[in-house]
């Protein structure tokens, strides 16, 4: 590929809600362009963008993935991203390093979930955006539906460019709104097509979007608007001037038509994304944690990393977005993050998993290098020395957690280098290990997503493992008082052992954990035995006496003992303390304490109710509403027990819509009615023995 110059580079996320037809439209562009030489498609697994195996079997996008090709003159950077909600972090990453998004919306499904969530990270970005409606040769795809659907859900600036000719299977091609011309397109695949006049039946009707598309361009120009007035309209070059500074401002969002699938309208497509969509310098510069960056080839070198490969190959494989400034594959940069020197290991572009060497990189590019040592997603590279710093990408914290268990104990042996590659991928997994339950750990955004990933540790890192609910880590405590006294005397010939302790136990405030008290008078205990009573104590409160959770809460006051001379020891006295511990712990009325947490669930309006019922029905308590943007945010402290199955009800509940976040809040005692389903798990779970719990 040649070397085009900045202004002839356009980069651009291809977004839209999961299936509707994203990865179609990447792999017809490439055809189209003579990127590729055959026409490849998502159920044949042949697509270069879904190349990973798991999105081969899915036949969905699960990562963000690169193309580029070449039109018209120019270089087109295509990153072709997710659109299921699972996967969106990877979009909303790929989002910092285009400059541009075409909007992809199903005519048959209209707006989805994915659609909106995309919207909202383009306007937060401030992103030019085109949109295009997709699968219009599919059965009962209505383009004026959608189109109003479109405009419902993001306003009247979405306006059509073009309409489409022909109906479902009969789809046979576009007109040309601005040009005021008719494209007809072959039937098969080939992308082949002829110009011609618009068709009789349709000049009445493209008479009247002409003229609503060209008072919305005069609208947003004061230069354009008196030309308009003066002449009645506005020259097709005119129209697309004022367009190309109205889409740049966010102030129109184009509408194309197109069938991917069989290869129908990519052509002008193309055409819209070089003269409406902007070249990486007219953004004119990037914010960053001081000030800001020039989108210049002539300044300093200045990038981010915004996805991150991890191959059990080839190693780690970064690709960053080239912001000012030029570098070469053999440039040594600095990571402003981790404030320590990359040796870059070669450049090269990226054609799905293809890699093509590059001997420079410059402002525009988007471009990957291998084998850097301290570098994640979301950090900065700059010149050496340099200190440019851009805001980190915000990803989603998880919201579902499974316990893991290797199935072998080869597979236990390998897989901590495993969930070290899989978390450099994938910064919103988290993989560890919980140092209450000792469980292993995995949390994702979605069950599918923690699904991929475990898929990924066997078939990439030959790691096999099971997935399980996690543990909940309960805990006991007392409500009342005891006062005992536990004797550990035991005679075997020769020395024997002697430990007499008197005890008081009490309940503490949550959060009281655990406080020992010597309050012995004259000697009764030697001084030199009181730390091993206080260590009975301690590791005696490790495992609890109604289900072996550790028990937390209570003041222990040795107060009274006796010794012998001979006899006792530190083994003896801390034996007293564990028989005193049981004995007081169980005549102080012991209870079980489960985790409460702050739940905040995103919602739109319309399904408040039913996520009320289900929080008030997993024995939430809602503690108020707040509303950001078109969200309502609910607040309330559900126990963590009955969020384990929360993230599929309310995706099912609001159709993907919704979302929460959640944190520990406090400890609060378990109802009695489920205290022996807990201690029937211990149980289960060999946390107690049988006969233990019948002592209870």
């Amino acid at each position: 590929m040649k070397d085009y110059a900045v202004e002839q580079i356009r980069n651009v996320a291809i977004v839209g809600h999961g299936s509707c037809g994203k990865t179609s439209l990447a792999s017809a562009f490439l055809f189209d362009s003579g990127a590729t030489n055959r026409f490849t498609a998502v159920d044949k697994g042949n697509t270069v963008t879904d190349y990973d195996q798991d999105e081969i079997d899915r036949q969905i996008s699960i990562n963000s993935a690169l193309c580029h090709l070449e039109w018209n003159n120019h270089k087109l950077n295509i990153v072709d991203c997710p659109g299921y909600t699972n996967f969106l972090w990877d979009t909303r990453a790929s989002m910092r390093a285009v400059d541009a998004g075409l909007l992809v919306v199903g005519a048959v499904g209209g707006v989805e979930v994915g659609t909106e969530k995309v919207w909202e990270m383009l306007s937060e970005l401030n992103l030019p955006c085109m949109f295009v409606i997709n699968k219009l040769d599919r059965e009962n795809s209505d383009f004026d539906r959608t189109v109003e659907a479109v405009q419902e859900f993001f306003g009247r600036n979405a306006i059509p460019v073009q309409i489409p000719i022909g109906k479902e299977n009969s789809f046979q091609g576009v007109v040309d709104l601005i040009q005021k011309k008719a494209f007809i397109f072959e039937t098969n695949e080939s992308g082949k097509f002829k110009e011609t006049d618009i068709p009789d039946d349709l000049k009445e009707l493209a008479k009247k979007k002409i003229e609503e598309l060209t008072e919305m361009v005069a609208e947003n120009d004061e230069a354009l608007m008196e030309k308009y007035f003066e002449n009645g309209e506005l020259s097709s070059e005119e129209l697309i001037m004022g367009f190309k500074k109205s889409v740049l401002d966010r102030q129109i969002f184009p509408i194309f038509c197109a069938a991917a699938m069989v290869n129908i309208g990519m052509q002008p497509i193309l055409d819209g994304i070089i003269n409406f969509l902007p070249n990486p310098v007219q953004r004119q510069e990037i914010a960053t944690t001081a000030g800001a960056v020039k989108l210049t080839v002539d300044g300093p070198f200045s990038a981010m990393v915004f996805k991150t490969i991890s191959d059990p190959y080839t190693g780690r494989i970064s690709i960053f977005r080239v912001f000012s400034g030029r570098v070469n594959p053999d440039a040594t940069v600095t990571n402003t993050n981790t404030q320590s020197s990359e040796k870059l290991g070669g450049l090269f572009f990226l054609q799905g998993k293809e890699q093509i060497p590059a001997g420079q990189a410059k402002a525009g590019d988007l471009v990957a290098t291998a084998k850097l040592k301290n570098t994640g997603t979301g950090d900065t590279l700059c010149i050496k020395g340099g200190s440019v710093q851009f805001p980190e990408i915000k990803f989603p914290l998880p919201s579902i957690s499974f316990a893991i268990e290797p199935k072998t104990r080869a597979d236990e042996d390998r897989i901590s280098q495993a969930v070290h590659r899989i978390m450099e991928e994938d910064p919103t997994a988290r993989i560890e290990r919980d140092s209450e339950t000792a469980e292993l750990i995995i949390s994702g955004n979605g069950q599918l997503h923690v699904e991929i990933i475990t898929k990924r540790l066997q078939k990439r890192y030959n790691v096999d493992v099971e997935l399980k609910p996690p543990k909940i880590s309960y805990k006991e405590t007392i409500k009342g008082r005891s006062d005992v006294q536990a004797k550990y005397k035991k005679q075997t010939g020769g020395r024997g052992q002697y430990g007499d302790v008197r005890i008081k136990f009490e309940s503490l405030p949550r959060g009281g954990d655990f406080i020992f008290e010597n309050t012995v008078f004259g000697g009764a205990i030697p001084k030199n035995y009181i730390p091993s009573v206080e260590k009975g104590l301690q590791e005696a409160r490790k495992k609890g006496i109604l289900a072996g959770y550790p028990t937390v809460d209570f003041k222990a006051n040795l107060y009274d003992g006796t010794y012998h001379d001979v006899d006792s020891s530190d083994i003896a006295f801390k034996v007293a303390a564990t028989m005193a511990f049981k004995k007081g712990i169980k005549d102080a009325r012991p209870t079980i304490l489960e985790p409460i947490m702050n739940v905040e669930t995103y919602t739109p309006e319309n399904y408040m109710g039913d996520i009320m019922g289900s929080l008030n029905g997993r024995r939430g308590k809602v503690q108020g509403m707040e509303q950001k943007g078109t969200m309502r945010i609910i607040k309330a402290q559900v126990p963590l027990a009955e969020m384990l199955d929360y993230e599929p009800t309310l995706t099912s509940i609001t159709g993907g819509r919704g979302s929460f976040l959640m944190k520990f809040s406090h400890l609060e005692e378990v109802p009695a009615h489920l205290h022996q389903k807990i201690i029937d798990e211990s149980v289960k779970e060999g946390r107690i023995r049988q006969s233990e719990e019948g002592d209870k």
